[in-house]
């Protein structure tokens, strides 16, 4: 039984409920759209490789669940759900994070067909040993081409400076080592863990009939009322990076760095939005485009429309990341902390965040135009015990006073870590 609520702040509404079999269903109507989106997500991602199952620890190699979501396209007969999909005028694909696996399409035309076998192929999988091993050289060479790219390798150089466990430091593909233990048991046994309808989520944006998707996800989805695996994540992150630097020369144009620091870990529902929105408004506090270090560093060569800063919550972690391309990474990197530790001691002006605070608001407005966005949203937020649709409401309560905390905390040097890519020779 969906109930429906209104979201006044928003202008949307959502039609909220569980299958008998414990999916969770969301639909986001959109009346007057021709096209429609459905995204069935499942509470699985690529540092789940731990995970308790009737009291005992299984172990998985790094990897595992980007190769299930590789190989579920393929169905028994030969069929690629995603061709059928596409032939059909959808536009379909899917994606693996740290802590969540998505299969998608978005069409104007044959919605419920195309609907029905997303429902189908992800929840009836079908690995062979040839099929396997055939995929497993697929990712190896998609591994190896993240390995040689520049802002990949600079990713992951800063990961593994933050971070202790293996699972936060390293690509969700695993590596061409890892990837070579996995076999179709592994993937069978992961798929048979994580895919039962208690540990899904189906969320549909469009001008779609709530109570039939709902009909189509109890009639097609196994009746399989098992428990969801407890993921171990292990023991919380110390605060402190494991590694300072990480530098490296490739073939880039320019040099490039990326920095960053752990924030706070283990945070879930309400409270867990309103630090995701505190550290936004802080980092576009500090170096956002219309703040005085912004202009600063721009206006003296020191940095360039490739500059950006990222906030990330995902695996039972958190952190912080700023960086672009600059010939003085170092120098700016201490620049930064330098202005976050004075707008820590002195304060946001108030007038200055609040123009912060409706530039956001401008934003998630915005963001609720795109069916991907809700529905992605909409999804992590069930996941992580909260609701997406109220974002707003918990934006009205972070204060300047929070921002500067903020910076306080984690924008120091014994915090931060940097990692650099230079041009070769």
């Amino acid at each position: 039984m969906l109930r429906k609520r209104e979201y006044a702040a928003v202008g949307e509404t959502a039609f909220t409920g569980k299958t008998g079999s414990g999916l969770t269903v969301t639909v986001v109507p959109k009346p007057g759209y021709r096209k429609s989106m459905a995204f069935l997500a499942v509470n699985y991602g690529g540092a789940d490789r731990n995970f308790r199952l009737a009291g005992e620890l299984i172990s998985t190699p790094a990897g595992t669940a980007h190769f299930v979501e590789h190989r579920l396209f393929e169905v028994e007969g030969g069929e690629n759900a995603l061709t059928t999909l596409s032939e059909r005028g959808a536009n379909a694909n899917a994606f693996t994070s740290p802590d969540m696996t998505a299969y998608h399409f978005e069409c104007t035309d044959s919605f419920f067909e195309n609907l029905e076998l997303l429902l189908k192929f992800v929840s009836t999988p079908y690995f062979t040993d040839e099929d396997v091993e055939r995929e497993r050289a697929i990712i190896a060479q998609e591994i190896r081409m993240m390995e040689d790219d520049p802002e990949d390798a600079m990713y992951y150089a800063l990961l593994r400076c933050l971070f202790d466990k293996p699972a936060l430091r390293e690509s969700v593909a695993g590596s061409v080592e890892s990837i070579g233990k996995i076999t179709a048991r592994t993937l069978m046994d992961a798929h048979k863990a994580f895919y039962i309808p208690r540990n899904m989520a189906l969320v549909v944006a469009g001008d779609q009939d709530p109570a039939r998707i709902v009909e189509m996800a109890e009639r097609l989805l196994p009746d399989n009322m098992a428990p969801a695996p407890v993921r171990e994540h292990g023991p919380p992150e110390g605060p402190l990076p494991v590694a300072v630097s990480a530098e490296r020369e490739m073939d880039v144009g320019a040099p490039m760095f990326l920095a960053g620091a752990k924030t706070k870990s283990g945070l879930t529902g309400r409270e867990s939005v309103k630090f995701e929105l505190t550290a936004s408004l802080a980092l576009s506090s500090l170096l956002g485009a219309a703040s005085p270090l912004y202009r600063e560093l721009y206006d003296a060569g020191f940095i360039n429309e490739t500059f950006g800063y990222d906030f990330e919550n995902t695996a039972g972690a958190s952190m912080l990341s700023f960086g672009g391309e600059t010939q003085k990474p170092e120098y700016v990197c201490m620049r930064i902390l330098e202005e976050a530790a004075d707008l820590a001691a002195r304060g946001i002006d108030p007038a200055f965040f609040a123009r912060r605070k409706r530039m956001a608001l401008g934003s998630a407005l915005r963001a609720l135009g795109s069916f991907e966005n809700i529905c992605y949203n909409v999804a992590a937020g069930g996941f992580a015990g909260y609701d997406y649709l109220d974002t707003v409401n918990v934006l009205a309560s972070v204060t300047a006073e929070d921002a500067r905390a903020f910076l306080a905390e984690y924008m120091t040097l014994d915090k931060c870590a940097i990692s650099i890519i230079n041009r070769k020779g």
